[in-house]
């Protein structure tokens, strides 16, 4: 495949914020591919772009003409644009730029894009879906302090857990209304239902459920001068505090999946608590924000036993294979990310598919969402 042309334009994401496509022009045809926005960021996240979307789009017109001698026709050749853009364009701009070129090798070659990951992939990620929200992803008032309250259904089967997520939410709906007298029918920004409980009184409700869940708590954000500042009931917790209430959550509740359950720089307070909780996840992602360096300092702390991975985090799909490959010879799950503003991309399941991991984490409902859903959904109808 041999890149003519590249554009970059700004787009709005779900939540209404700019972000960036990339579209190539080559000799098998016309490429596009976007990236998402995070809201809840992680301080240690490479920059969405050099400057400014506006001057990344810039650097692709000036750039546009070095593409022309490159011939691209497996996944490793992906290290050949980031030499060339290497200094010029952000994380956000190199994501979709990658994700269009594998779109564009994938038609010349009449391959699924996971197949040049890996053709011999075979199983596939669970679902986390974010069914009840809180945190920085919903709106001001009384709410839940932690951000995400997650369904993960246990089947290897997308279209069944897909199928059991989309149940319970809707069932959700119900049991939300008898518990929040505040309870309104609205979502938030990754289409979760919004309540004014607590934490606490969310784990009540999901615990009645058949299906496993847990939680984001993207403790980072609500972590300020040494404390956990929690605002629904009012209260501060010390960080040794804090790991003792993570840890009576994740054992009274039987969470299985625990995500930034502290503040971003806590490597110890993390050990701690997987060393309590053996059976379940404690997943850094905030703390390891799909970077290399700080993944090594979190297996070798014995921080976490899952992760975050988020494409656009890291902008190099090139260093996310790599990434995968010390992941799993650790021995530590992975879980591909959505971001909060998502665009209607769906390359995040050939990305997950085509990499095993454990779990993709995408949402429920909302278009940008489903995209992402029904593309593993028809990877698995073409594998049978």
């Amino acid at each position: 495949m041999i890149i003519k042309r590249v554009k970059g334009k700004a787009i709005k994401d779900s939540r209404r914020d700019l972000t960036i496509e990339v579209t190539l022009t080559t000799n098998v045809g016309k490429f596009s591919a976007s990236a998402p926005n995070g809201k809840s960021k992680g301080k240690y996240e490479a920059k969405s772009y050099i400057k400014s979307i506006t001057k990344d789009i810039q650097a692709l017109e000036n750039l546009s003409d070095y593409f022309s001698d490159e011939h691209l026709e497996k996944f490793s050749d992906l290290r050949r644009i980031e030499d060339i853009t290497k200094g010029h364009v952000g994380a956000n701009t190199l994501f979709a730029f990658e994700s269009a070129v594998l779109k564009a090798i994938s038609k010349e070659q009449k391959k699924e894009i996971w197949e040049l990951i890996n053709p011999n992939a075979k199983i596939f990620p669970r679902f986390v879906g974010n069914c009840i929200g809180g945190g920085l992803h919903s709106a001001s008032g009384k709410k839940p302090d932690f951000q995400e309250f997650l369904l993960i259904p246990d089947f290897r089967s997308p279209s069944k857990n897909q199928k059991i997520n989309l149940e319970i939410k809707e069932k959700l709906k119900e049991l939300l209304k008898r518990k929040d007298q505040k309870f309104s029918d609205k979502k938030n920004d990754e289409n979760a239902w919004m309540t004014s409980l607590n934490e606490k009184e969310v784990f009540d409700i999901l615990s009645q459920l058949e299906v496993p869940f847990g939680t984001d708590v993207a403790a980072s954000t609500f972590y300020k001068r040494k404390k956990y500042h929690y605002k629904n009931p009012q209260l501060d917790r010390r960080p040794d505090e804090q790991l003792m209430y993570m840890k009576n959550l994740a054992k009274n509740y039987k969470l299985f999946f625990i995500e930034d359950p502290f503040d971003e720089e806590d490597f110890e307070s993390f050990a701690k608590l997987l060393k309590a909780v053996p059976n379940s996840l404690v997943v850094g992602d905030d703390l390891t924000v799909t970077n290399y360096k700080r993944i090594e300092k979190a297996i070798e702390e014995k921080s976490i036993n899952a992760l975050i991975v988020k494409p656009n985090q890291n902008g190099s799909l090139v260093e996310v294979s790599r990434i995968i490959e010390l992941t799993k010879k650790k021995g530590i799950k992975t879980i591909f990310s959505h971001r909060s503003g998502e665009t209607k991309e769906s390359i995040l399941a050939d990305l997950a598919f085509g990499f095993q991991a454990n779990f993709m984490k995408c949402g429920i409902t909302g278009p940008e969402r489903l995209a992402k859903i029904e593309r593993l959904i028809e990877i698995e109808k073409k594998l049978k």
